[in-house]
């Protein structure tokens, strides 16, 4: 049971990424700007992991969902899991959203 949590946000990276690969919004769009906007935001999202822990903000939650695996103290393993669906999940939003708007401004213009 206590992999749960990690399985679900696999999963749900796994979904949304097959809407971005049937709509080519961001990988499957640009491979290599994509990994590196992955990457940043990971990364960003990890500084600001490690100054929130430094700071006593974030504390690790008991949960029998979670596999209770550290990277370091007070960051389970599914915590970068989760921020690099966060990531994509925002941009897969950004970039369809960005279509959309372009589609419909096409069809305002002629």
């Amino acid at each position: 049971m206590g992999i749960v949590y990690l399985l679900a946000l696999l999963v749900s990276l796994g979904c949304l990424l097959l809407v971005d690969r049937r709509f080519r919004l961001f990988f499957w769009r640009d491979t290599r700007s994509a990994v590196i906007v992955t990457l940043i935001g990971l990364a960003f999202f990890l500084l600001w992991d490690a100054a929130g822990i430094s700071l006593g903000i974030f504390l690790r939650g008991d949960s029998p969902l979670a596999t209770g695996i550290l990277l370091a103290p007070e960051l389970p393993i599914e915590e970068p899991v989760f921020l690099v669906f966060l990531v994509v999940c925002t941009m897969v939003l950004y970039t369809g959203a960005a279509r959309v708007l372009e589609h419909r401004r096409r069809e305002e213009a002629s």
